[in-house]
């Protein structure tokens, strides 16, 4: 099945240029310390710079390397909706199989609080620990994954629901297999595509919201983000640089959400073969 996935996946002009693009952006960020030619934090150059050979896109108010800040602030956010993807899908996975496999009581209740934490704008609840606390990047990837679990929760467990009346599953457990190896042998492996559609869900809202609360200055200062960058460049639009440094992570911030947008549609239109034109070949 996987094999089939990917060679679909690799006949689909959106998805392929989706994943060329997010690769390109995510190579960069991971090879920031070797390719950013300054320090991100070294202030000692001159102040507004125009763009040169020792500054590729010139220099901000404080004396930063544009070039280098941009490196290493795509370096959080890729970090950042990975981390918060892996953990609220890996939650998420865990959760949807289990409570559709043991059911009963334990089903409600683990629904019941998946519910519940739908119903609280996950948003609101980052801007006032953020507020509040000051919390650091890692305090903030642990929270918005324990709050955004929940949608991934229910897509697994309506899949798995249907999947474990098939004929293989109720022979493996007439046969005495436990639980787990269910899981483990059965159930995860036939729903890779929701894993992939889940964990692009999940770092696109979460490199969304990280710009979104460092524009708003409520973000860990001592690391370096897009949206901390576009918030100090709009401050110094009347000078007129916004080509060298508003654009540069606007444009950045924005190819990441378009090339995750384009690897969903396409993971998406895999998936479900009515979205299918010419069995994904066409844009």
């Amino acid at each position: 099945m996987h094999t089939k996935f990917f060679q679909e996946f690799k006949r689909n002009k959106i998805g392929v240029i989706g994943l060329v693009i997010l690769l390109f952006l995510s190579t960069s960020a991971v090879l920031a310390p070797v390719i950013a030619p300054h320090d991100p934090w070294d202030y000692s150059f001159h102040y507004l710079q125009q763009p040169s050979i020792d500054h590729f896109l010139g220099t901000n108010d404080i004396g930063y390397d544009i070039f280098s800040e941009l490196l290493w602030s795509l370096r959080t956010s890729v970090f950042f909706g990975v981390s918060v993807a892996t953990i609220a899908c890996t939650i998420g996975i865990l959760v949807g199989v289990s409570t559709a496999l043991i059911g009963g009581t334990y089903d409600i209740i683990v629904m019941r609080i998946a519910d519940a934490l739908l119903a609280i704008p996950s948003i609101l609840i980052l801007i006032l620990i953020a507020a509040y606390f000051k919390p650091s990047l890692l305090v903030l990837i642990i929270t918005l994954s324990l709050i955004t679990w929940q949608t991934v929760a229910r897509g697994i467990r309506a899949q798995t629901l249907s999947l474990k009346t098939k004929l293989h599953i109720k022979a493996a457990k007439n046969m005495g297999a436990s639980t787990l190896y269910i899981m483990h042998k059965h159930i995860i492996p036939e729903l890779f595509p929701l894993y992939a559609m889940g964990f692009i869900t999940k770092a696109k809202i979460a490199i969304f919201m990280e710009a979104g609360l460092s524009f708003l200055g409520i973000f860990d200062p001592g690391t370096k983000s897009l949206g901390i960058m576009i918030s100090y460049a709009t401050h110094h639009l009347y000078l007129d640089i916004w080509f060298n440094w508003l654009l540069p992570p606007v444009l950045s911030l924005s190819l990441i959400i378009i090339s995750l947008a384009f690897i969903s549609y396409a993971v998406e239109e895999i998936s479900d073969p009515r979205l299918r034109r010419d069995h994904g070949t066409q844009i």
